[in-house]
Protein backbone atom coordinates (compact mmCIF):
# COMPACT_ATOMS: atom_id res chain seq x y z
CA UNK A 1 0.00 0.00 0.00
CA UNK A 2 2.91 2.33 0.78
CA UNK A 3 4.37 1.72 -2.66
CA UNK A 4 1.07 2.42 -4.36
CA UNK A 5 0.73 5.76 -2.54
CA UNK A 6 4.31 6.63 -3.38
CA UNK A 7 3.81 5.82 -7.07
CA UNK A 8 0.56 7.84 -7.21
CA UNK A 9 2.29 10.76 -5.46
CA UNK A 10 5.18 10.71 -7.95
CA UNK A 11 2.74 10.49 -10.86
CA UNK A 12 0.67 13.43 -9.57
CA UNK A 13 3.80 15.49 -8.91
CA UNK A 14 5.25 14.77 -12.36
CA UNK A 15 2.00 15.77 -14.07
CA UNK A 16 2.48 19.32 -12.76
CA UNK A 17 5.64 19.79 -14.80
CA UNK A 18 5.92 19.92 -18.58
CA UNK A 19 8.79 18.78 -20.72
CA UNK A 20 7.84 21.07 -23.62
CA UNK A 21 9.35 24.49 -24.13
CA UNK A 22 7.55 27.80 -24.18
CA UNK A 23 7.97 28.01 -27.95
CA UNK A 24 5.42 25.19 -28.35
CA UNK A 25 2.60 27.56 -27.47
CA UNK A 26 1.26 29.75 -30.25
CA UNK A 27 0.62 32.90 -28.23
CA UNK A 28 2.02 35.49 -30.65
CA UNK A 29 -1.13 35.63 -32.76
CA UNK A 30 0.43 33.71 -35.63
CA UNK A 31 -1.97 32.02 -37.99
CA UNK A 32 -3.58 32.57 -41.34
CA UNK A 33 -4.39 36.28 -41.50
CA UNK A 34 -7.54 37.90 -42.78
CA UNK A 35 -7.67 40.84 -45.14
CA UNK A 36 -8.51 44.24 -43.68
CA UNK A 37 -10.77 46.43 -45.79
CA UNK A 38 -11.50 50.08 -44.96
CA UNK A 39 -14.14 52.33 -46.51
CA UNK A 40 -13.78 55.72 -48.17
CA UNK A 41 -16.13 58.38 -49.50
CA UNK A 42 -14.60 61.23 -51.49
CA UNK A 43 -11.04 60.16 -50.55
CA UNK A 44 -11.73 60.24 -46.79
CA UNK A 45 -12.04 57.31 -44.44
CA UNK A 46 -15.72 57.00 -43.58
CA UNK A 47 -18.07 55.05 -41.36
CA UNK A 48 -20.72 53.16 -43.34
CA UNK A 49 -24.26 52.94 -42.02
CA UNK A 50 -24.52 49.29 -43.08
CA UNK A 51 -22.65 46.78 -45.21
CA UNK A 52 -22.97 43.07 -45.88
CA UNK A 53 -19.96 41.05 -47.04
CA UNK A 54 -19.85 37.49 -48.34
CA UNK A 55 -16.65 35.54 -49.01
CA UNK A 56 -16.50 32.64 -51.47
CA UNK A 57 -14.03 30.21 -49.91
CA UNK A 58 -14.25 27.60 -52.67
CA UNK A 59 -16.22 24.89 -50.89
CA UNK A 60 -18.79 27.31 -49.48
CA UNK A 61 -19.72 30.97 -49.31
CA UNK A 62 -19.72 32.46 -45.85
CA UNK A 63 -21.95 35.35 -44.89
CA UNK A 64 -20.26 37.78 -42.52
CA UNK A 65 -23.65 39.34 -41.83
CA UNK A 66 -24.76 42.94 -41.72
CA UNK A 67 -22.28 45.27 -40.09
CA UNK A 68 -23.55 48.66 -38.94
CA UNK A 69 -21.60 51.83 -38.22
CA UNK A 70 -18.20 50.40 -39.22
CA UNK A 71 -15.17 51.87 -40.93
CA UNK A 72 -13.50 48.53 -41.69
CA UNK A 73 -14.11 44.79 -41.89
CA UNK A 74 -11.89 41.74 -41.68
CA UNK A 75 -12.57 39.07 -44.28
CA UNK A 76 -11.01 35.58 -44.27
CA UNK A 77 -9.23 34.40 -47.41
CA UNK A 78 -9.10 30.98 -49.02
CA UNK A 79 -6.53 28.60 -47.57
CA UNK A 80 -6.46 26.16 -50.46
CA UNK A 81 -4.07 26.70 -53.37
CA UNK A 82 -6.44 29.01 -55.25
CA UNK A 83 -4.86 32.30 -56.43
CA UNK A 84 -7.97 34.37 -55.62
CA UNK A 85 -10.92 34.87 -53.27
CA UNK A 86 -14.21 36.35 -54.45
CA UNK A 87 -15.92 38.87 -52.14
CA UNK A 88 -19.50 40.08 -52.56
CA UNK A 89 -20.51 43.43 -51.09
CA UNK A 90 -23.79 45.28 -50.74
CA UNK A 91 -24.95 48.23 -48.66
CA UNK A 92 -28.74 47.84 -48.91
CA UNK A 93 -31.08 44.89 -49.10
CA UNK A 94 -32.47 46.07 -52.46
CA UNK A 95 -29.15 46.31 -54.29
CA UNK A 96 -27.40 43.48 -56.10
CA UNK A 97 -24.07 42.35 -54.68
CA UNK A 98 -20.90 43.73 -56.23
CA UNK A 99 -18.16 41.17 -56.80
CA UNK A 100 -14.58 42.00 -55.91
CA UNK A 101 -11.96 39.39 -56.86
CA UNK A 102 -8.90 39.56 -54.61
CA UNK A 103 -5.88 38.05 -56.40
CA UNK A 104 -2.70 36.99 -54.61
CA UNK A 105 0.14 34.51 -54.46
CA UNK A 106 0.56 32.42 -51.33
CA UNK A 107 3.67 31.47 -49.42
CA UNK A 108 3.75 29.00 -46.52
CA UNK A 109 6.16 29.68 -43.66
CA UNK A 110 6.95 27.34 -40.77
CA UNK A 111 6.37 29.13 -37.45
CA UNK A 112 6.87 26.61 -34.61
CA UNK A 113 5.84 23.11 -33.53
CA UNK A 114 2.81 24.51 -31.69
CA UNK A 115 1.66 26.85 -34.45
CA UNK A 116 2.63 24.80 -37.46
CA UNK A 117 2.64 26.52 -40.83
CA UNK A 118 1.46 30.09 -41.45
CA UNK A 119 0.24 31.19 -44.87
CA UNK A 120 1.30 34.63 -46.10
CA UNK A 121 -0.34 36.37 -49.04
CA UNK A 122 1.82 38.40 -51.45
CA UNK A 123 1.12 40.52 -54.55
CA UNK A 124 -2.40 41.29 -53.32
CA UNK A 125 -4.52 43.19 -55.85
CA UNK A 126 -8.20 43.34 -56.71
CA UNK A 127 -10.58 43.55 -59.64
CA UNK A 128 -14.04 45.12 -59.33
CA UNK A 129 -16.83 43.84 -61.55
CA UNK A 130 -20.28 45.44 -62.04
CA UNK A 131 -20.01 48.35 -59.59
CA UNK A 132 -23.16 49.44 -57.75
CA UNK A 133 -22.82 51.56 -54.64
CA UNK A 134 -19.20 50.38 -54.48
CA UNK A 135 -17.60 52.63 -57.11
CA UNK A 136 -13.96 51.51 -57.04
CA UNK A 137 -11.33 49.62 -55.11
CA UNK A 138 -8.05 51.18 -54.06
CA UNK A 139 -4.88 49.24 -53.22
CA UNK A 140 -3.40 49.51 -49.74
CA UNK A 141 -0.54 47.31 -48.57
CA UNK A 142 0.06 44.62 -51.22
CA UNK A 143 1.00 41.77 -48.85
CA UNK A 144 -0.64 40.24 -45.79
CA UNK A 145 1.53 39.17 -42.88
CA UNK A 146 -0.73 40.34 -40.07
CA UNK A 147 -4.05 42.10 -39.63
CA UNK A 148 -2.73 45.51 -38.56
CA UNK A 149 -2.36 47.09 -42.01
CA UNK A 150 -5.15 47.91 -44.45
CA UNK A 151 -4.91 46.00 -47.73
CA UNK A 152 -7.89 47.38 -49.64
CA UNK A 153 -10.01 50.52 -49.59
CA UNK A 154 -13.57 50.34 -50.90
CA UNK A 155 -14.64 53.68 -52.38
CA UNK A 156 -18.36 54.42 -52.12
Amino acid sequence: MKYLRFILFIFALSSLFSCGGDDDICDSGEGTPRIKIMFKKQDKITVLDSIRVYADLGTNTIDLGWKTAVDSVFVPLRVDDSPFTDLYVKTTTQEDSTRVRVNYTTKSIYVSPGCGVKRNYENVNSVLSAPNSLKSVEQGQNFIENENKTNLFFNF
